[in-house]
């Protein structure tokens, strides 16, 4: 792998087929996780590294493979997924209403006062971004506020410090969705599939 190929991440999005989201229970739930990780073969394949055992520790954090960390996300209309070299958190929402004590439960008034832009839009910017980080350092939604939005860089990027360490986080927004994936360093590439774009496996 050259040094460009190391620079980049290729986080992948599948659409969910319609007739896969009428699914329901475990059924449902076994089926997305499955296409998550049909993108995450993709992002893979995009990187030119070897798909190796996707395993997870007993609290269900991804064990990295040959050096390489991966994360995945699933939501009932897309899923993603992405591999790297570092350490990796990826997730995605649908941008929706929803209840005001949400705002108090995923950030402080002060990152609140960060953006003038629409607040629905920021919270999900806010939530999927946080998610992400956790995700990266093997940790859980309980430490949701200690994540603190430290700086936003455009409407594309911004910054989470969490355990006095900065993450740059980058989002993705397609179909009234937002994505956000991890990126530091490292440049990002991003891949959407619709559910015709590709075989579903």
């Amino acid at each position: 792998m050259d040094a460009l190929q190391k620079r980049l991440i290729c986080p992948v999005i599948l659409a969910v087929p319609n007739q896969k989201q009428q699914l329901t229970g475990r059924e449902k739930v076994t089926f997305l996780s499955r296409h998550a990780r049909r993108a995450l073969e993709i992002s893979a394949q995009k990187r030119q590294i070897q798909l190796g055992d996707l395993k997870k520790n007993e609290n269900g954090v991804p064990l990295p493979f040959n050096g390489n960390y991966w994360s995945v996300t699933h939501k009932t209309e897309y899923v993603a997924g992405v591999i790297a070299r570092e350490r990796i958190g990826i997730d995605l929402e649908k941008i929706r209403p929803f209840k005001e004590a949400l705002y108090r439960k995923t950030a402080r008034e002060s990152e609140w006062g960060l953006s003038d832009t629409d607040k629905i839009a920021l919270f999900f910017r806010y939530w999927t971004s946080k998610e992400s980080v956790l995700k990266a350092s093997g940790t859980g939604i309980r430490d949701l506020l200690k994540c603190r939005i430290k700086r936003i860089i455009d409407d594309r990027q911004l910054v989470v410090n969490y355990r006095e360490h900065n993450w740059v986080v980058e989002h993705f927004f397609f179909n009234g969705h937002i994505a956000s994936v991890v990126k530091n360093n490292v440049d990002v590439e991003w891949a959407f599939f619709t559910d015709t774009s590709l075989p579903i496996q």
